[in-house]
């Protein structure tokens, strides 16, 4: 199960708080027109048939863009709603219940918070390891001590997985951790909470991008 075909660079998690009061998917929307590439549904206070149901309608409102929709956490929503793909956390389903319950075609993404997550991770078929948090971040409050850059690049150095770096990152540090080995970045508030989400994302679009050249230069 691999994201190769699949453009992960800037991973935008949604946090309906975060908006400000503006539609969840208005802002998701604006967002993706700006240069968001994948989308991760993260609803900790709806119940089932509500999360299905906004889960469906955002997966119809990315379907023309072509940009997956990730469930967070909740397989049996991401089923329900057909979405392209589930992210996990450590205290979340295992691997080898998860891996067995998703078609084959579909994106698995597993938070790492120590180095021991990161070894056992190796032997899984995954598309990403989403490194959490980056930085200190308003919102989670429940990890553990930040990866910083230097834990981002020794992840690299050891795994052979995609990483998506979360927490933190904004404008004035999406660039730098592109250098330190990441493939994307995930975005919450940056993009949630920016008085123009399109205009965030097309910012932070073509800060990763301009990374990229000059990486392969």
């Amino acid at each position: 199960m691999t994201t190769s075909d699949t453009n992960i660079q800037l991973y935008l998690v949604t946090d309906e708080a975060a908006c400000l009061g503006r539609d969840l998917l208005w802002v998701v929307e604006e967002a993706v027109q700006g240069g968001v590439t994948m989308v991760q549904l993260r609803e900790k206070t709806l119940g089932t048939r509500a999360f299905i149901e906004r889960a469906k309608r955002l997966k119809d409102i990315l379907l023309p863009y072509q940009v997956p929709l990730i469930i967070n956490d909740r397989v049996d929503v991401a089923l329900a709603a057909d979405a392209d793909g589930v992210h996990v956390g450590q205290s979340d389903m295992p691997f080898e219940i998860l891996n067995k319950m998703l078609p084959p075609e579909k994106i698995i993404g597993i938070s790492v918070e120590n180095e021991r997550d990161v070894l056992e991770a190796e032997q899984w078929d995954i598309s990403y390891l989403g490194v959490s948090p980056l930085f200190e971040t308003p919102t989670k409050t429940d990890t553990k001590v930040p990866w910083g850059l230097e834990g981002l690049r020794r992840i690299s150095e050891q795994s052979k997985h995609q990483l998506i770096a979360i927490g933190g990152i904004n404008l004035t540090n999406a660039g730098s951790v592109m250098q330190y080995g990441a493939s994307g970045i995930a975005v919450v508030s940056a993009i949630c909470s920016a008085t123009s989400p399109y205009e965030t994302a097309f910012r932070l679009k073509s800060m990763l991008q301009s990374q990229a050249i000059s990486d392969n230069t």
